[in-house]
């Protein structure tokens, strides 16, 4: 990644990062009033917490030791509490303004009292503080838990009646280097893929979060899925902040194919589909030679063969549109992971979770598999998805 990319991305984070707690300061701690003990151990610790963000973020990248992953967890679940404190806050400062806009007509826009000032005040910043730690809580249980099997039916005009019930089974945003995503949790993860007896396997993008030398131990663990036409990849944003060329040869090593702006044919003759693949919607600059081109996977083949389309980033469907994708296979979005967070990244993106039709295009979305940063998901589950291509009658031979 261009050492430009890196700085500019490290002083927006540190921005970032800073205001945000200043934030929590003036809301919790300078408009409260707190007394001086209270206050300074409040000042002390959002300080602390402030800092902690991105000292762990370096050094969890110089030595992601499986020592280091367990004493960060609580930074990271401060990541996810942070996000929740922070629209929580929001939302009071929304009550504060309806209050004096209330009151403006026979107050002069304020309460009178002077402490009954104060307690509004405190009573919002304790309300937002619990209401952040009851949902903090319970993103940390759904983060921890078991994967579930989404099962969706896919219907596909172009697809031959022999392949009627083939499946696809997806995994998205895996994160492995993540606080409690290592080896044994992808060995458990394989085992499960092999469960569902899958003719294909798609991993589409945002595999890993660090190096091959330090994570190619951990990622081993897919040389073992057993399919019938194989397991393919496409590179996430993620891969390319941990070197995707490296990534692509150890993972080709292992029995991957990786699909980069170019197709496959699965199945024989008439009796098959295309797959293809393309590069993540950011890469183009990420690493020499790489960024999407979707028109040259396409190039030459026969459009009255069904496609599918294995893209990181669900943005690409409405291209994907128009160059006759029957199928779009995406993630990225991790479904918001977060609550209320999806609702940035619909904006973003233009699509969330879950199965959309794009013009001619169906595209399917996955929440994602693992999680990023925090370990922690409220309202996005995570998901292993078997996708079953169904043949629609009398549309295809």
């Amino acid at each position: 990644m261009p050492i430009g990319r890196i700085l500019g991305f490290l002083a927006t984070a540190l921005t970032v990062t800073g205001l945000v707690h200043y934030y929590f300061w003036a809301r919790l701690v300078r408009d409260t009033v707190l007394p001086p003990p209270w206050r300074a151990l409040l000042t002390g610790l959002i300080v602390v917490l402030g800092a902690s963000l991105p000292t762990v973020m370096i050094l969890t990248r110089l030595e992601p030791t499986p020592a280091m992953r367990a004493a960060v967890i609580p930074v990271y679940v401060w990541m996810g509490l942070m996000l929740l404190l922070l629209f929580a806050l929001l939302a009071t400062d929304a009550v504060r303004l309806l209050t004096w806009a209330a009151s403006a007509a026979t107050s002069g826009g304020q309460l009178q009292d002077p402490e009954r000032r104060l307690l509004f005040r405190r009573t919002l910043s304790a309300t937002a503080a619990a209401l952040a730690g009851g949902l903090g809580a319970r993103a940390l249980v759904s983060g921890l838990a078991p994967v579930g099997v989404k099962e969706v039916e896919v219907p596909l005009a172009r697809l031959p009646a022999a392949l009627d019930g083939t499946t696809i089974v997806q995994v998205s945003d895996i994160h492995v280097g993540g606080p409690t995503i290592g080896r044994a949790w992808l060995e458990e993860l394989v085992r499960r893929i092999n469960g569902l007896g899958p003719d294909l396997v798609a991993i589409t993008g945002d595999l890993v979060d660090g190096s091959v030398e330090v994570l190619g131990h951990a990622v081993a663990p897919l040389a073992g899925l057993t399919t019938r036409h194989g397991v393919f990849f496409v590179t996430g944003n993620h891969e390319y902040y941990s070197g995707a060329e490296e990534w692509q040869a150890e993972l080709t090593r292992l029995g991957v194919k990786v699909l980069r702006n170019e197709r496959v044919r699965i199945g024989t003759g008439e009796h098959g589909f295309d797959l293809a693949g393309i590069d993540d919607y950011n890469s183009r600059g990420m690493a020499p030679g790489h960024g999407p081109d979707l028109p040259r996977a396409v190039a030459g083949r026969d459009p009255s063969h069904e496609l599918v389309l294995l893209a990181h980033q669900p943005r690409h469907a409405p291209e994907a549109a128009r160059h006759g994708v029957g199928l779009q296979l995406s993630g990225h979005t991790h479904g918001g992971q977060i609550w209320p967070w999806g609702f940035m990244v619909r904006l973003q993106q233009g699509f969330l979770a879950g199965l959309t039709r794009v013009g001619e295009t169906l595209l399917y979305t996955s929440k994602g598999t693992g999680y990023w940063g925090p370990p922690m998901r409220l309202g996005a589950d995570a998901e292993i998805t078997r996708l079953t291509l169904r043949s629609v009658p009398g549309r295809a031979a």
